[in-house]
């Protein structure tokens, strides 16, 4: 069986560029098959009643909704347009995310809600094109290396298998903290752990922050510096998850975890080992 998954990127968070890579890393599965709709940078109400309908020409098996702000009003919208549907459908957004918890829980739907993955220092004085690469590639990279898109990669994967074995779907229910997240990483040095923690947790106070800088404070002498301080904590936060790799790197102790054809998961843990 091939399953069929559909994904709607409305507005954009850093897991949104990879969200779709991450499942089919070599472009080689055979079990899958992914089509990727977005309304680009902008989650307005015309763009999400744009792109809705066209997602279900696909007939997707499965439905992913990622955004900024799930509990925004826009996709508020979108929630309620996926619980008149019968397509399991997971919502993974950011921090803000975890006011809409119960109301997605009452729409049946699953939810993975990721606290570093931080809202942009989006203030016109400070955010160009420039910053704006540099911001999301280091929230990537901590993302990436405290094992964050681990978690959610593992999250999906699980319910794709439930679909071919026709078993009963459980949507998963995640707030992703920094323990979560780096319990998932492998890490086998206690001090590369410790990094990873440190580096997830930085990242969460980069998304307080910038709440705060672009819709809580309005004088600009103190929002611009504040969106600078948190472009600058994610960075120090991604040379800090970078820290943590090398030291696994170092050891022979870096976790690999690439698909099959089949879509079946292989592990090693040494750079030159078999596959278990």
């Amino acid at each position: 069986m091939v399953v069929k998954i559909g994904i709607l990127k409305i507005g954009n968070i850093g897991t949104s560029a990879i969200i779709d890579l991450i499942l089919d890393e070599r472009a080689d599965r055979e079990d899958i098959d992914v089509r990727t709709l977005s309304s680009g940078a902008k989650m307005g109400k015309k763009q999400i009643e744009d792109i809705l309908p066209k997602i279900y020409e696909f007939d997707p098996d499965l439905l992913i909704f990622i955004s900024p702000n799930p509990n925004a009003k826009q996709p508020r919208i979108a929630r309620e347009f996926f619980t008149k549907t019968d397509i399991p459908t997971i919502i993974i957004g950011d921090q803000p995310g975890e006011k809409a918890i119960n109301k997605m829980k009452e729409q049946n739907l699953g939810y993975i809600l990721i606290r570093a993955d931080a809202m942009i220092g989006a203030r016109r004085e400070f955010l160009d094109p420039t910053e704006m690469a540099l911001f999301n590639a280091d929230v990537l990279k901590v993302l990436s290396i405290t094992g964050t898109l681990r978690l959610v990669n593992h999250a999906i994967d699980v319910l794709i298998q439930q679909i071919v074995d026709e078993e009963v779907l459980e949507l998963p229910e995640l707030v992703v903290t920094a323990e979560l997240a780096v319990f998932n990483a492998g890490f086998k040095n206690p001090y590369a752990m410790g990094k990873a923690i440190a580096a997830y947790n930085m990242a969460a106070l980069v998304s307080e922050m910038n709440i705060d800088a672009c819709f809580k404070i309005d004088e600009p002498d103190i929002y611009i510096p504040m969106v600078t301080a948190s472009h600058e904590l994610m960075s120090a936060a991604a040379k800090l998850a970078d820290e943590a790799r090398e030291i696994e790197k170092s050891n022979d102790s870096v976790l690999r975890t690439p698909h099959a054809k089949d879509g079946s998961v292989w592990v090693r843990q040494s750079l030159i080992d078999t596959y278990k």
